[in-house]
């Protein structure tokens, strides 16, 4: 045997370790949302059997007391009506600044990029006084907001997707009487779609699973996403539905992990084309 293949060998021991590792709490969970609360605290690594075992109890718990499927409803208005304004937004600004060399496009693409390295915790009590008082605290003005946030990273993919795209494209569109705004959705998009997914599923993720921008914003009276229902289940006095919890985990992860492996090809073949000349 020789030295490369103990190496590959040894590598992949160690991937397999980690991948066992990353993949082990989510194996907990799915075995706990099937457990009585009780048991759950008692025996949380546990198989479940015939004492412990309480069947899809914990899910009927979740949709039904506490309006999971309602939490479901608004976090997918959240996070499409947010990703594909993100996606049009910063793939047209992107455009405009690769195209056009000035001061201002220059400017655009340092604070873009600035906005990447800024820590939340800096900007979030600022941020929900003025989310409050423009309106802003509804799943219409959050979409807004995560507009903001996200653009940062979008833009900066788009941006170095855009640099490998030959300009005489455009030119010969130009030529043929396209308007700037026809050439790029004729044009330019079509060309972007691998930056365009990757970047979208970058996003869904990230709007999906957040839980402090909605907390701080929203209307919890009215909205909830399913990142804050999941916190409500916590009662007071310390009472914790953990079967519910259990439940509401594996029904908000399962969605995203789907979506993931089906997608990630995407996302890597979107990063390597948006890397080429960026």
């Amino acid at each position: 045997m020789t030295k490369k293949k103990v190496l590959r060998g040894i590598a992949t021991a160690v991937i397999a370790i980690v991948a066992i590792v990353w993949i082990l709490p989510i194996i907990i969970v799915l075995m706990d949302s099937f457990k009585s609360r009780t048991f759950i605290s008692l025996e949380p690594f546990s198989l479940p059997n015939d004492q412990t075992l309480v069947g899809l109890e914990n899910y009927v718990q979740a949709i039904n007391r506490y309006g999971f499927l309602d939490a479901v409803g608004w976090t997918v208005f959240i996070t499409v009506g947010s990703v594909a304004v993100i996606l049009i937004c910063c793939s047209m600004c992107a455009w405009y600044i690769t195209r056009v060399t000035s001061r201002f496009s220059k400017g655009m693409y340092l604070l873009c990029a600035i906005s990447m390295v800024v820590p939340f915790q800096m900007v979030m009590f600022t941020l929900s006084l003025v989310a409050d008082r423009l309106g802003l605290d509804t799943p219409w003005g959050i979409i807004i907001i995560y507009l903001g946030f996200g653009a940062g990273l979008a833009v900066f993919m788009f941006c170095g997707f855009v640099k490998s795209i030959p300009i005489e494209i455009e030119e010969a569109a130009l030529i043929d009487g396209c308007s700037p705004l026809r050439t790029f959705f004729s044009v330019v998009l079509p060309i972007m779609k691998p930056t365009f997914i990757s970047t979208g599923i970058l996003e869904i993720m990230w709007v999906w699973n957040d839980f402090l921008l909605p907390y701080l914003v929203l209307d919890t009276n009215e909205y909830k996403t399913i990142s804050i229902v999941i916190q409500f289940m916590k009662g007071s006095y310390g009472r914790v539905d953990m079967g519910a919890i259990m439940a509401a985990l594996i029904m908000a992860v399962i969605p995203v992990v789907i979506f993931y492996l089906l997608c990630q090809k995407h996302i890597i073949k979107g990063v390597a084309a948006g890397a080429v000349k960026g």
